[in-house]
């Protein structure tokens, strides 16, 4: 069933809704990867952040992944975006993600901080 956009199942895990959104980001990241080929840090920013990411966000505060698998695919997706931008190609995630100013999609890591 599916209600304001977010999929419910008869155990309220919302496994159909997270997998959905990972598909959907996964999706506009082939269509990024295809149609932009060299992204300058500030148009992958804007890009990622106006047709990714809302995807991964969109109403997790309902569906707030809680097993470490979920939270992990939901980081990968971000891990391969980030990849996309050749200057910081070379560098490790935490560097990206600093370089780029985006902040990491774990909850766990950004209460934290």
């Amino acid at each position: 069933m599916k209600d304001l956009g977010v999929t419910f199942d008869p155990e309220l895990s919302f496994n159909f809704h997270y997998e959905d959104k990972i598909n959907k980001a996964y999706s506009v990241l082939g269509l990024i990867k295809r149609n932009f080929i060299y992204l300058t840090e500030d148009a992958f920013v804007l890009l990622y952040k106006s047709l990714v990411r809302c995807h991964l966000e969109y109403a997790n505060l309902v569906w707030n992944p809680q097993r470490q698998e979920q939270i992990k695919d939901l980081e990968k997706v971000q891990m391969r975006e980030t990849k996309l931008v050749m200057t910081v190609k070379h560098l490790s995630y935490k560097e990206r993600l600093v370089r780029l100013k985006l902040p990491t999609l774990n909850t766990d890591v950004q209460e934290a901080t």
